[in-house]
């Protein structure tokens, strides 16, 4: 780290001391000892800019202070049914650890249908897996290692991808902004995998609107991307939708639920879905777990996530036409509200 930077994060530090007592207590429920290292996250995801970095992470502050986001793993969604709905169609399991000790969490992006519950529901789902992440499998991961680990591997499996994919833009950019916004910087790599033709024509035409930041940890690999992702990771941590040429991600692996991380049956949702009605006894002893799902604020997108999000839906425009499939996508329009 060069004298530029250094300072940088000194300048960070002082701006901090001034923070109220509520945001200093939700900024140590973010670092989890770690403060020095969660404002570099903040100082590269704005290029080193001690004043942007500050206000990104006085927003985010206030955006779980707003939002409740640190009792959010005391929030079970219920009944249990409901939440195997929210896993079979919102695709996202943990697979394993690369060799380095990286968690590995894989994404079936093409058969993710996010169509059994409300959106709320999903980003529900989806924060608390970051939580879940940052407070529960990180630690222990640095602590199984040896290392402090403040990073994953997610792994993007494209199979089935379709035009209809158009419809879940809006929830997908509201995903990603979240992810963006509050927390930056917890991604080391992303390796796309099984991609059919459609995400390739959309990939020409996002790649060049990143960042070079976001490009470097971009990897789209051949095929399932098994031989590549085993130099870095073992056997037995390789998504199930990685192990054969064609795999894809079904539902129903060849080893039924054991190997599949998208499964609510897998030994992480398990652990994840455990932890976070334990937590909500501890916090509610004696009353009813009450129902329903949690309101969380949506940030607006970033100027990039917005552009990125227009590019896509108008590839997808391109294909439709080229494949005469105007007239099905007609009326299909991505609200701004």
């Amino acid at each position: 780290m060069n004298n530029g930077q250094q300072e940088a994060i000194k300048q960070f530090l002082s701006l901090m001391e001034n923070v109220d007592e509520r945001m200093k207590d939700t900024f140590q429920n973010m670092h989890h000892g770690y403060p020095t290292e969660t404002l570099v996250r903040f100082l590269k995801a704005r290029d080193w800019n001690v004043q942007k970095a500050h206000k990104m992470l006085i927003d985010c502050l206030q955006w779980r202070i707003q939002n409740e986001i640190d009792s959010i793993l005391a929030k079970p969604i219920i009944p249990t049914d409901l939440y195997r709905s929210v896993r079979d169609s919102q695709l996202v399991g943990l697979s394993g650890y690369s060799k380095e000790g990286l968690p590995v969490i894989a994404i079936g992006v093409g058969l993710s249908t996010y169509d059994k519950a409300s959106v709320n529901y999903y980003v529900q789902s989806h924060i608390q897996m970051n939580e879940y992440r940052d407070r529960v499998v990180l630690p222990t991961a640095t602590e199984r290692y040896g290392r402090h680990i403040s990073t994953c591997l997610k792994v993007l499996d494209m199979t089935g991808l379709k035009l209809s994919a158009l419809n879940q833009i809006k929830l997908l950019t509201t995903i990603a902004s979240i992810d963006d916004l509050n927390y930056p910087e917890k991604t080391k790599t992303y390796y796309i995998v099984n991609v059919p033709y459609i995400f390739s024509a959309c990939w020409k035409a996002v790649k060049p609107l990143l960042q070079e930041r976001t490009k470097r940890k971009i990897q789209v690999l051949q095929g399932c991307g098994r031989d590549e992702l085993l130099k870095i990771m073992d056997y037995s941590s390789l998504p199930h939708f990685c192990r054969k040429e064609g795999s894809g991600s079904s539902h129903h692996s060849s080893n039924g639920t054991i190997d599949n991380c998208f499964s609510f049956d897998h030994t992480f949702h398990q652990q994840l879905y455990n932890y976070i009605k334990q937590q909500a006894t501890h916090i509610k002893t004696g009353l009813p777990i009450k129902q329903g799902s949690v309101h969380v604020d949506f940030p607006e997108p970033d100027l990039e996530d917005t552009e990125i999000a227009k590019t896509i839906e108008s590839e997808f425009q391109k294909l439709a036409d080229q494949n005469g499939l105007c007239n099905s996508l007609n009326g299909l329009k991505v609200n701004s509200d």
